[in-house]
């Protein structure tokens, strides 16, 4: 078997969750793919990142989320991660034999990957924009581009973290993206939390944002409103 039909046929997998109500729309299957091309401070999954995950062949995952169907059938598969995109081959067979079984799809991604094909084959996208430590959100244009061109359901997600991204500037400079990028549904702020710390103790590994405090109902709140003061 050659190296393309390896990377179509097998991929790295951390984990399959099924039951996620927060992963897309309805009742979702979730499957976390290992590695990314990123290294958030806040990431969440960072088992993701240092480990390689067990390699699992499309057919036998897929047989696997076929048992799940009456659990999601309102609902659907979710690939999240870790960053699904950067297993192109196996993540775009992924995406194809599910739409060819009538499971509808969502990809949670950075938007670090514009890749029209993958794009393409998404039902539905969750972008996650990272401003936490930068300011520059020029890398999203291309990505928003594309789902735009080919008509992909595409919302857009954002880690609030207090101190970092909290900013009336902050704020603005998502919408002014939002706006030139002509996505419709707004953002959806997510509220900065620590509940990974035990997964950053037992992998060894120290958490960027400790010492940071959580975000909080009000936080939340006082974004949605400086938000719409840009829209």
């Amino acid at each position: 078997m050659n190296e393309v039909e390896t990377a179509r046929d097998t991929g790295f997998i951390d984990s399959v969750y099924c039951g996620s109500g927060v992963d897309g729309k309805g009742l979702r299957c979730v499957v976390f793919f290992s590695g990314c091309n990123l290294r958030c401070p806040f990431c969440h999954n960072p088992e993701t990142l240092c480990k390689r995950g067990e390699p699992m062949r499309l057919d036998l995952l897929l047989d696997r989320l076929e048992r799940y169907r009456a659990y999601f059938r309102r609902g659907g598969v979710t690939l999240s991660g870790g960053e699904p995109f950067l297993q192109r081959g196996f993540c775009l067979a992924l995406l194809r034999a599910l739409k060819d079984r009538g499971i509808r799809t969502c990809v949670e991604t950075n938007g670090h990957i514009a890749d029209g094909e993958l794009i393409a084959a998404c039902g539905e996208i969750v972008c996650d924009i990272k401003n936490q430590e930068t300011d520059d959100l020029s890398a999203y244009d291309a990505f928003f581009a594309l789902c735009k061109e080919g008509r992909v359901s595409l919302r857009a997600t954002n880690v609030l973290v207090p101190g970092k991204n909290d900013t009336a500037e902050k704020i603005g400079a998502l919408a002014s993206l939002l706006r030139r990028s002509s996505v419709e549904e707004g953002i959806r702020f997510l509220p900065f939390r620590k509940l990974c710390l035990d997964k950053y103790r037992e992998l060894g590994m120290v958490f960027p944002y400790v010492n940071i405090r959580e975000a909080e109902e009000g936080d939340i709140l006082r974004a949605n409103i400086v938000f719409r003061q840009f829209i």
